[in-house]
């Protein structure tokens, strides 16, 4: 093993440097490239790299000493070199002086030329890590200058927009399926592809709260068993989710919040004024979530006939792309197939989704008698950035409202 100095390079005229930084800490195995210390002037900051690889025996410097060209950095064990190795080392180190000078010109920036991004080394190392390009970021700092803070922004609107200027970090299974057993291996369908991604976007940018309530609509499926044509006499059947939907529409118009979209850009809430309900739809093909357009101008029985109108389309695959935006609010039903309550996901830029069960009867106790009810289990998941936990439970209480006997009536109409 050989003893080896690494001393501050040759960064042109700038003297008496602050350390703001220490990056590698004692007994710690480094690479070349590796950077070690921060050095910050009044004009620049740039990241001290090591031209050696090896163990870190001793650091001489600590945060907040001035240091100038030539003072001792840390000693390091190396393998003993070649003198062949130390003619490429002091290469590297003009090499790497070079580099340095390089990045202290690009950190102050050069007002005659536009190519230059005015960044710290640090801001530089964070954009890289983050898969930013430092040259795409607008700085907000004076003369341009590019923070930590410009990186995240960009960054975060970048997601949304999926202009591929993040790179997406790919984990890899340390053993195989196959290792473990037979297998079979399909492609993912491509409507789950596509949701897939809108999926990931929803889950991690909108802090999700979902609420679960029991409402009681014992009198509203009496009403809705009681439907009949008065010109035929024949029983008018009417799916539940058609109540449920009218019912939703009437709790939009009482909380707004409900009926709105984040611009996160430019930090406003888009209030809608038109009730264009989502329903996710189970498909061969995968889950679709279409709308029915105007829901608010639509009766009880005509919502039931755009369900299934819509369901067949989806099914079909001839249901038109544009139908699956510009959305109120979106319901995912299960009743038909069964399970109580679960966490339904947002479908942005919606701020809500209100996810059903399958009903069933629960005994009560009522004036002193037990009583059996009718139950709809509902799960209601919202954006808490716009709508907090007591609006979210005025909700549920004023849709229980809606779904009872008078306000069936009055939605049936």
């Amino acid at each position: 093993m050989a003893t080896q100095k690494i001393t501050v390079p040759d960064m042109g005229d700038f003297k008496d440097v602050e350390i703001i930084e220490v990056l590698v800490k004692e007994g710690q195995t480094i690479k070349k490239n590796d950077s070690l210390i921060t050095l910050e002037s009044d004009k620049s900051s740039v990241e001290v790299p090591s031209v050696y690889e090896g163990t870190i025996e001793k650091i001489s410097v600590k945060i907040g000493d001035k240091l100038n060209q030539g003072d001792l950095i840390l000693t390091l064990k190396t393998k003993k070199e070649q003198s062949s190795q130390k003619i490429t080392i002091k290469k590297e180190e003009k090499i790497q002086s070079s580099i340095i000078k390089q990045e202290v010109r690009e950190s102050v920036g050069d007002s005659n030329n536009k190519s230059i991004k005015a960044a710290s080394p640090k801001v530089r190392k964070f954009a890289r890590e983050l898969g930013a390009n430092i040259f795409q970021i607008p700085g907000s700092q004076r003369l341009g200058r590019v923070s930590e803070e410009d990186v995240k922004k960009f960054v975060k609107s970048n997601t949304s927009k999926d202009k591929g200027h993040i790179q997406k970090k790919i984990y890899k299974d340390e053993y195989s399926h196959e290792e473990f057993g037979e297998v079979e291996i399909k492609e993912i369908p491509r409507v789950k592809k596509l949701s897939g991604s809108h999926l990931i976007r929803s889950w991690t940018e909108i802090p999700h709260v979902t609420q679960h309530e029991e409402i009681d609509i014992t009198e509203m499926e009496q009403f809705r068993s009681s439907l009949f044509d008065y010109y035929t006499g024949e029983k008018i059947s009417v799916t539940p989710l058609a109540f449920i939907t009218k019912a939703v529409v009437h709790a939009l118009k009482e909380f707004p919040n409900f009926n709105a979209s984040i611009d996160s850009i430019k930090e406003k809430i888009i209030y809608k004024k038109y009730f264009h309900i989502g329903f996710a739809i189970d498909t061969p093909h995968g889950l679709m979530v279409p709308k029915i357009r105007n829901v608010d101008q639509l009766g009880i029985k005509e919502i039931g006939e755009e369900l299934k109108k819509t369901s067949i389309l989806c099914k079909e695959l001839k249901i038109d792309k544009k139908k699956f935006f510009g959305g109120s609010m979106t319901i995912s039903s299960l009743g038909g197939i069964g399970g109580t309550f679960f966490t339904p996901i947002i479908n942005p830029p919606e701020v809500a989704i209100l996810g059903v069960g399958k009903s069933f009867d629960k005994l009560v106790k009522d004036k002193g008698k037990i009583i059996s009810k009718k139950i709809l289990p509902i799960s209601l998941s919202y954006d808490h950035r716009i709508i907090d936990g007591a609006e979210g439970a005025r909700f549920c209480v004023y849709l229980g409202q809606c779904l009872g006997k008078d306000f069936a009536f009055k939605l049936a109409v």
